[in-house]
């Protein structure tokens, strides 16, 4: 038991030094663009304030925050630090809200404000930004919180579960958890509408409405539709949707608008689909899959077996 302390007091100290070198070389960051942007630019006027507090956010707020962790972390007040620190983890939630705002009016600036863009581009010739622009700075706060999710949880590995600082730091590791999943969920929700509006851009007219709130992309690829009728096989772009499967066709390479966009050709609800693999059991070449509706039966077809094993992975998951 001795020496199961000593070992996890070792890791432990080796931790919280690691933290606080590293939090020493992230406030220096954070100090680089609030010393030579937020603070002149205050200053001198050159953005409109509301531009300057979309564009940084609660930056100040983070850098406090820091600062104030720092200090405890010098004095060797683990859990205290910790304790309070977690009180102002919001401000992460809030950062990363704000960041696709913030890049845009950052870009908006750079176009319309002439004496801006020229302090922009003077700022960041300095050593202290060592060749890094403002673009690469601004999502510091998200790498840190990241960072922090993995120091809290090696300090509460490392720390004997009846000391009154386990239970600190077990409540830290929550918080940092929780924010964390929150600014997951802000990119993946703005991921899925970036891949929504690129599919609906894909699609010839506006017939087919592939915005939809609540609707998840999942994925796309080209299959072959097997006809009911002895006719021949039929190359499809399918798009997997958590509701919707969309089989789509290239347009006519010579169409003066669409030539590089695909016609829907049918959407069919998932709801009342159900799956099954006719065959890709086995280490044959290719698969076959039929998907079965109220009203018709689709056979899709890949010479591909990983390719089928994946698209019925994929539409079970999303069918259930």
């Amino acid at each position: 038991v001795e020496d199961q302390r000593a070992r996890w007091e070792r890791k432990r100290s080796r931790t919280a030094k690691e933290l606080l070198e590293t939090e020493h070389k992230y406030l220096e960051q954070l100090d680089v663009v609030l010393t030579y942007f937020v603070t002149i630019l205050k200053a001198k006027g050159t953005l409109k304030p509301a531009a300057l507090e979309t564009i940084f956010g609660p930056l100040e707020s983070l850098y406090s925050a820091s600062h104030v962790l720092s200090f405890h972390l010098e004095k060797g007040n683990l859990g205290p630090g910790l304790e309070n620190f977690c009180q102002s983890l919001d401000l992460y939630g809030h950062y990363a809200e704000n960041l696709e705002r913030a890049n845009k009016t950052l870009m908006e600036q750079l176009r319309k404000n002439k004496s801006f863009r020229r302090f922009k581009k003077l700022q960041e010739t300095r050593p202290q930004f060592q060749g890094r622009k403002l673009e690469d700075l601004l999502p510091l706060p998200l790498q840190r919180l990241h960072q922090y999710k993995h120091f809290f949880r090696d300090l509460l590995e490392n720390t004997s579960p009846d000391t009154a600082e386990y239970q600190k730091l077990a409540k830290a590791v929550k918080s940092v958890s929780e924010v964390s999943q929150w600014v997951q969920d802000i990119f993946d929700k703005r991921e899925n509408s970036l891949q929504l509006l690129r599919v609906q851009k894909l699609l010839k007219g506006q017939k087919t409405q592939v915005l939809t709130p609540g609707r998840w992309y999942i994925r796309e690829g080209w299959l072959l539709v097997v006809p009911s009728k002895g006719e021949e096989l039929k190359h499809r772009m399918f798009f997997l949707f958590s509701d919707i499967l969309i089989a789509a066709k290239p347009c006519h390479p010579l169409h003066l608008l669409n030539s590089n966009k695909l016609s829907c050709q049918a959407v069919y609800p998932l709801h009342q689909c159900s799956v099954d693999k006719v065959f890709g059991h086995t280490q044959s070449q290719g698969g076959l899959l039929s998907l079965s509706f109220p009203h018709k039966t689709l056979l899709l077809m890949s010479s591909n077996q990983q390719e089928i094993h994946d698209w019925y992975r994929s539409l079970t998951a999303a069918v259930r």
